[in-house]
C-alpha cells in the first residue's frame, strides 16, 4: 500500500521551504510520496492576497518538476468551497482505495486542530507528520489536549525553515530579488506575470 503525505496549503507562492519539507518527508519518514494539495481558501485565513487557484497550482507544478516522489494536485480546487480536510480525505480515500493517507503539517497548525471540522474522526483515520515551526503562543484548551492525546502524531526532526509566503510577497512588493527563495521556474513565472508587485 502506497503511503502518501498530504501537504495542504495556499502555496502563495510555493517556495523552497515547502519543497525541502516535502522532500524531507519522503526521504526520512515512511512516506512514499508527498502531495501538494493546493487549497482554494483556508477557512481560518483571510483571502486578501491570494492569487487565482490556477496560478498557484501551476507554480506548485513548476516547483515539483519531474520529481516522481512529489506531486501537485488540484483535488481541492474541484471540491466545494470552503474546503475542509475531512471532506478532501474522504474523496481521496474513495478515489485511491489502495493508498494510505497522512497529513503533513507545521507544528503551529497542530495547535489549531480543535477548530477543524470533524477533527475526532480525522485523527482516527489519518496519522499526522508534524515538522517544527516556531510556536509563540498556544492557547489552553481541554478539547485540544484531548485531540493531541488521541491523534497518531509523528514529530519529525526536519530542519526548521523560516521562510513564508508573506515574507516573499512583501519582498517582491518592495522590489527585492526573491529568486533565492523560489524554484527558478517559479520565480520566472512570478516575474513574467508581475505577481505580488
Amino acid at each position: 500500500m502506497k503511503k502518501v503525505g498530504l501537504y495542504f496549503g495556499s502555496f502563495n507562492p510555493v517556495h523552497i521551504g515547502h519543497i525541502a519539507i516535502a522532500g524531507y518527508m519522503t526521504e526520512f519518514t515512511g512516506l512514499d510520496q508527498a502531495w501538494f494539495v493546493v487549497s482554494p481558501h483556508n477557512p481560518l485565513k483571510k483571502k486578501d492576497t491570494l492569487l487565482a487557484d490556477h496560478h498557484r497550482l501551476y507554480m506548485a507544478q513548476l516547483a515539483v518538476g519531474d520529481n516522481d516522489r512529489l506531486k501537485a494536485t488540484d483535488i481541492e480546487l474541484n471540491l466545494p468551497v470552503p474546503s475542509y480536510t475531512i471532506d478532501t480525505l474522504t474523496y481521496l480515500e474513495e478515489k485511491y482505495p489502495n493508498y494510505e493517507f497522512s497529513l503533513i503539517m507545521g507544528e503551529d497548525n497542530l495547535y489549531t486542530l480543535h477548530k477543524w471540522k470533524n477533527i475526532n474522526e480525522l485523527i482516527i483515520r489519518c496519522p499526522l507528520y508534524v515538522y517544527p515551526r516556531h510556536v509563540s503562543h498556544r492557547s489552553a484548551s481541554p478539547l485540544l489536549d484531548q485531540i493531541l492525546s488521541e491523534a497518531k502524531i509523528h514529530f519529525v526532526k526536519a530542519p526548521r525553515i523560516e521562510i513564508s509566503g508573506t515574507f516573499i510577497r512583501n519582498g517582491i512588493k518592495k522590489g527585492k530579488d526573491m529568486s533565492y527563495f523560489l524554484a527558478p521556474a517559479v520565480w520566472k513565472y512570478i516575474v513574467d506575470m508581475h505577481f505580488y508587485e
